[in-house]
Order: C-alpha cells, then structure tokens, then sequence
C-alpha cells in the first residue's frame, strides 16, 4: 500500500462553547444571590453596562420597561445556541410593554395559563424603586465570637501570668465550649506548673456562658448542676454513669445513686434542662436565611408563578454612553473594542431574560405536576424525574437540571429547593399510581409520631401498615427512611418515651 499525501472533503457537526455560550450556561447554575455577585463583576468590566432607568435627550431609553424582541422569546435550548452576532441586531429590547407583569404579586394577576411573572429587564428589580424599605441586613454588626467573649471576662479577673496562660486555654476551646487541649502539654509549652494551668483553667470555668471549658460532657453537665446547686453525691454518680443513662438502666442507677424511682426522675429531669453544648449560644456567624428565587401563590384557584426580582440589579446597556464613545472613537482598535461591549453588554442582556423565562418555565411545570402537594401537602407529594419536565417543556435534561440547581420556591407551604420536587417513587400494591418518597417518610413519621408508648410499631410493623395503605415497599426501605428522618430503632424509641413518661 503506497502512502501519499492528498486532500479529503469532510462534513460534520460540532458544538462550538463560545464565551457567550459558557456564559449563558453558567447563568443558569447561578442562584439569585450569586447572579447579583456576578453582574457587579461584569459592569465594572464593561462601561456600557449599567443599573437603573436611563434617560437621552431624545427619549426615555429604559429596557425595564420593554419587552423583549422576538428573538429572545426563543426557549433557553435555542438561546444556548445562537452566537452573538445574531443577538446584537435583536438586543434593541424594543417590545411589547405588556408580556411582563409588575414587581410583587401582590400586584400580579398572571396564572400558569397566562403571562407568568417577569420584569421588565431580564433581571429587574422592585428593589431598587423609591421608597423602598430599609435593608436591615447591612444594619447588622460584627457578631462577637467565643473567644473575644471570654476574653473580655477574663480581662476583668485576672492579670500578669494568669491572664497569658488563660489565653492560651481559651485559645484551645472550640464553639461548641469544650477545651480540646492537653493540659500537661500546655504547661510544658508555656513553661508553668500543671497545677497553676489547673488553677487557671478552674477559673475560666467559672466563665459565661455556664458549662465552658469543659474536657467532656460529664464535665460540662457537673459544672452547669454545680451552678445550680444541685451537685449533690446522688447527682455526681450519675453524672458519672451517663452511659447507663443512655442505655435505660435505671434499675442499676437507682442503685448506684441511691436513690428512690421518683428521686432518680427528678435529676434526669435537671440534666436534660442543661446546655451539652453550652459554647454555641455566643458566636458563631450570622445565620444566613435562604432567599427564595420563585414566589408561588394562589389566587382564585389559579396559581401565579412570579421570579424574586428583589435580590437582582436591572441590568441595562447605557446607549447614551455608547454614543458619546463611538464619537469619540478614532482609531479602528477603538472602535473594535467598542462594538465588543456593546455585543457582551447585549448578550448579558438577553441571556438574563432568557434565564428568567427558563426558570418560570421549569417553575410552572413543576407546579403542574406537583400541584396536589401545594393544594395538600408532601403526603401527595408526586414522583418526578428531570427528564420527565424536560420532555415536558421541551428541553435539554441538563438545562433543567442547570436551572434546578441552588434555586429555591417560596410557596404557603414554606421554602423549598426545586430539587426537592425530583423524587423517586414506591411502587402501590393495589396498582395505582406510584408515591413519592418524600410522600413515604412523610407517612412514616405520622406513623412513629401517632405510636403508643406501650406498643411501639417496630420496621416490621411500620412495612404492613405503610401495604396497607397502599405502599409496595421492603422493610430495609422503611429503616432507611426512618434513619434518615432521625427516628430511632423501636427499641430505642421505646426506652426514649419510658424515659419521657417516668420524666413527666
């Protein structure tokens, strides 16, 4: 066979990923809060990008207030796809003003067969209106940690050395409050007696809040009882047997503390009114409330599907700046850059209209489908797959999967990720349609919850019960759902309400 160079004609397809296409997709992953992160990075890149209502001499040019153009109706799929040189003679965002709906849905009458909640720019907000209502986020001051805690006492009641060796202890406690240093190790570290550290660390225990500086919980809890004046014999053993506490003997407690059944209740009654982790009631960050990115509400029997604008920007391409530039532009590298942020500043536009669109679309959908545990809640919890919506809505799997991620719905119910709809089912044994997971645990818990102390339902139990109303299931399904609800084993919960019982 001879070898020689020639030339082949080949046709083929391939999926080229633009910047604007790695853009458009990485939008989609964002959540709310990560978006308004990730806009302030693109406007201080790009001059022509901006915030708010923007007037020229000759007009308002406001794109909040416009719709958007027929190109950027086309679903995420088709926007994933075009290029940029197609979307910058179609970005003018010149529209019909009524395909969008106000701010809140208070003031939104859209339904699933209607208009569904969008803003005027791709990522409006109401936000940013006059008016607006304090932001009491940015009211919040630096939370003071442990650590600074005790120190600021410490401060008060000790000095010199004493005050440097307690530092260092103080150093070593974690949030939870419990000391994770060797004291013995310390001492010769510091180059101090282990009794003065001894001494030292008995006064840090007499610190705020009440059980710090404990090595472990039995410690912890005898500081707390020596607090309360209830460190009596009786309660020092059983502190020290808060294994046996733990199993259930209170035969062999009662023993050993000797005491009476009534005596013995009342100290474990004591106990539990103890913080084990007495550490994490100072400090320990601001909590962080999830913000939703989709509001759903009823109104007439109709639902009303609306994006949170509240926590976006609008975003807005400045063509009075554009102008005064493009005047002032002389050499053609000018010019080029340019025309390269108007393009990325068009682009950006649409693609955020094009990723609100997408995610009211996955939204109403899954309100569709799951529309029984909204109207009933998760007990008629439906199973649901992402391809499932995707074949539904007409879109790729993973761009269903990209707009689910790190998203969450605000509905009467309470807050959810939309991840949460997207369950497995359990097969029914009478045939019927299947259940969801979720729906199964939910029963589980009902079941536990509704149990008698006296005859408490074991998995076995939990399995013909769960048939019986209608649920195919195994009973290593059934442990798998109570652990990861948090219940315990039968015999743990019956020696829990035995405890709880006496207790009362």
């Amino acid at each position: 066979m001879a070898l020689a160079p020639r030339l082949d004609l080949r046709q083929s397809q391939s999926l080229v990923m633009t910047p604007q296409l790695q853009q458009a997709i990485k939008l989609l992953t964002l959540s709310n809060l990560e978006l308004e992160t990730f806009i302030s990075d693109e406007i201080e890149k790009n001059p022509l990008l901006d915030t708010g209502d923007i007037s020229t001499e000759s007009g308002e040019v406001s794109e909040n207030e416009n719709g958007p153009s027929e190109a950027a109706a086309q679903g995420s799929d088709e926007i994933l796809s075009t290029g940029p040189a197609e979307s910058e003679s179609t970005l003018d965002m010149q529209g019909d003003t009524d395909s969008f709906s106000n701010n809140s849905l208070s003031d939104s009458d859209g339904a699933l067969d209607g208009q569904l909640g969008l803003n005027g720019s791709s990522s409006g907000s109401g936000a940013a209106a006059s008016g607006e209502a304090p932001d009491f986020e940015n009211m919040l001051v630096a939370e003071i940690t442990l650590t600074d805690h005790l120190m600021d006492q410490a401060g008060a009641v000790l000095s010199g050395m004493d005050l440097f060796v307690a530092q260092h202890i103080i150093d070593q406690i974690d949030e939870c409050g419990y000391l994770q240093a060797d004291l013995l190790e310390l001492a010769q570290r510091l180059n101090v007696g282990l009794v003065d550290v001894e001494r030292i660390l008995d006064s840090v225990q007499t610190l705020d809040p009440v059980g710090v500086g404990a090595r472990d919980l039995a410690e912890c809890l005898a500081l707390q009882a020596k607090d309360a004046d209830r460190y009596d014999p009786a309660m020092e053993r059983l502190i020290d047997n808060l294994d046996l506490l733990a199993k259930g003997a209170l035969p062999q407690l009662k023993r050993i503390c000797g005491v009476d059944n009534e005596d013995l209740m009342d100290m474990i009654s004591e106990l539990r009114n103890y913080d084990p982790k007495p550490g994490c009631k100072i400090g320990g960050g601001a909590v962080q409330a999830v913000v939703p990115d989709v509001f759903i509400a009823e109104r007439a029997g109709r639902w009303i599907i609306e994006v949170n604008s509240a926590t976006l920007p609008k975003v807005l391409v400045n063509r009075t700046y554009y102008s005064e530039l493009k005047d002032g532009a002389q050499d053609k590298e000018s010019k080029d850059w340019l025309n390269e942020c108007l393009a990325d500043a068009n682009w950006l536009v649409k693609a955020l209209d094009q990723r609100q669109r997408t995610i009211v679309k996955v939204a109403t959908e899954i309100v569709k489908q799951q529309e029984e545990f909204f109207r009933k809640g998760v007990a008629h919890l439906r199973p649901l797959t992402l391809r499932h919506i995707a074949e539904k809505i007409e879109m790729h799997e993973s761009t269903v999967s990209r707009v689910t991620s790190n998203k969450y719905l605000s509905c009467s119910r309470g807050t959810f990720e939309l991840k949460y709809f997207f369950t497995s089912g359990i097969q029914s044994s009478t045939g019927g349609e299947a259940a969801s997971a979720e729906a199964v645990k939910s029963h589980i818990k009902a079941l536990i919850d509704d149990e008698d102390p006296k005859k408490i339902l074991s998995d076995d139990k939990l399995v013909t019960l769960l048939q019986a109303k209608g649920f195919d299931i195994a009973r290593r399904t059934v442990a798998k759902y109570r652990e990861a609800l948090g219940m315990g084993s039968s015999v743990q919960r019956r020696r829990q309400k035995a405890l709880e019982g006496k207790a009362a």
